[in-house]
């Protein structure tokens, strides 16, 4: 791309050269580095110093506590043996707790920049050898098998990670599976096989507020823009729930229909915990069951409700995040947001429906997105087909929180927000139009959009 100097920087040009005696020629040299500075950049997260999980504002007491004690549960570290310090880990797992992956900024959140998933690794002797595509400073990153071995679609999570060699898995055996060293990136270059998707955790921030969203305020979102979407060139569609034909919408796909389940899923392929969402284990190699299936279920006892349903509580009741300082440049850079048509699918504002909680009861919020799926096209395509989302069809990432988010993209290939946009345009994508009216605007407007974007 080439960038239009500026009639002062001529007249600088020739004036220095007039006064200095200097050529123009050698000026012309110096001068040609100065637009590369005037070029638009990614300002980089915002700086935070909390660790804390906020609450959605107006929770009774009862519902506070709940929320403390799902903080409290997200943060466990677990053990293969059932024990007060978690529920059965493994045989197979990407880590050992909720709150070592959703870590950034603070808890809930995404993947920070230390990676965990190196100490994990071999974590009191487990015998585990760490794949290229796992590296110290991030992102964390959960792999999926686009084919089986015979050729047929796979498409699901393989845990990175076994409990062999760990002392309190005396007796289980199994190894990792090798096709996890066979490439880096999901892509012809670095893996030639192409049968690696990654992923990155997804933020809870907000969820709460998401779940309570009737369908019908989604469709009718969807409706009120049909006009300039298809314009734009812009479809979506929603993934559905197979039973009850319900809008589905949690996970890089919207493949999970609420927190329950999403919780109850991720418990089970990222720690390696049944529960009972997901009762049976996955791994049955001979020496590798600890506990009795489902490993996580109410206490009895106690009356405990179990971690799965604490994780939902926290996550249901996590606000949502804080926006930073509103600036002429983030004012700005909002309306040519809008203006281009980004917000066509990352919607601005969505409204909650009635809810027996009165802190998520009608209420607004600005989550940046449709939750629909839309094609992304071949440069993001990652080979998995989850509900009715297709290999390159993706949600709406949800662009709240992304001003202190270190990692892009469902796979966490870039730290660049800039980098992360123009990627967005490729063959077959429905953003297409979008990124073409983004590459048309000056140098100061790109700029402004990605201060808008910062300072979600």
């Amino acid at each position: 791309m080439f960038l239009r100097i500026p009639r002062s920087i001529h007249v600088l040009r020739q004036s220095t050269a007039a006064n200095f005696g200097i050529s123009t020629i050698a000026i012309a040299a110096i001068m040609a580095v100065v637009p590369l500075a005037m070029a638009q950049t990614d300002p980089g997260p915002r700086s935070t110093n909390s660790t804390a999980a906020s609450p959605v504002p107006g929770l009774t007491g009862a519902e506070l506590n709940e929320f403390n004690d799902g903080f409290a549960t997200f943060q466990e570290v677990d053990d293969v043996h059932d024990s007060t310090a978690g529920n059965g880990l493994g045989p197979r797992f990407n880590s050992n707790s909720c709150a070592s992956c959703h870590v950034f900024p603070a808890i809930g959140g995404t993947s920070p920049n230390a990676n965990p998933q190196i100490a994990v690794a071999t974590l009191k002797g487990a015998r585990n050898t760490v794949p290229p595509f796992i590296h110290t400073n991030g992102p964390v990153r959960e792999v999926r098998f686009v084919k089986n071995p015979d050729g047929t679609p796979d498409g699901g999570v393989h845990s990175i990670f076994v409990i062999t060699g760990r002392p309190d898995a005396v007796g289980c055996n199994i190894t990792q599976e090798d096709q996890l060293f066979s490439g880096t990136n999901f892509n012809a270059v670095n893996n030639p096989n192409g049968n690696l998707s990654f992923r990155i955790p997804t933020p809870t921030f907000g969820l709460g507020f998401v779940e309570m969203t009737p369908d019908a305020n989604l469709l009718s979102s969807m409706t009120n823009t049909s006009g300039p979407r298809a314009a734009a060139g812009i479809a979506g569609r929603f993934n559905r729930s197979g039973n009850d034909g319900s809008i589905t919408r949690f996970g890089w796909k919207a493949q999970n229909k609420s927190l329950v389940v999403f919780a109850g899923e991720a418990y089970n392929v990222e720690q390696g915990v049944s529960n009972l969402v997901f009762p049976n284990e996955r791994e049955n190699a001979q020496g590798c069951q600890f506990n009795g299936a489902p490993e996580d279920a109410d206490d009895p006892v106690s009356g405990e409700a179990s971690d799965v349903e604490q994780f939902s509580e926290f996550m249901r009741f996590l606000n949502a995040p804080a926006r930073g300082p509103i600036t002429n440049s983030v004012t700005e850079g909002s309306n040519s947001f809008t203006n281009i048509g980004c917000a066509l699918c990352h919607t601005v504002t969505l409204q909650t429906g009635q809810s027996r909680f009165a802190a998520l009861n009608n209420k607004s919020y600005n989550p940046y997105s449709d939750f629909a799926l839309h094609h992304m096209g071949s440069g993001l395509s990652d080979g998995v087909s989850q509900g009715v989302a297709g290999p390159d069809e993706f949600r709406t990432a949800p662009l709240w929180g992304v001003g202190q988010r270190l990692f892009f993209l469902h796979d966490g290939r870039t730290s660049d927000l800039l980098q992360a946009i123009l990627a967005h345009s490729s063959s077959g994508s429905e953003a297409n139009t979008v990124i073409s009216r983004f590459n048309a605007l000056n140098t100061t407007q790109k700029q402004d959009i990605l201060n808008f974007l910062r300072s979600l």
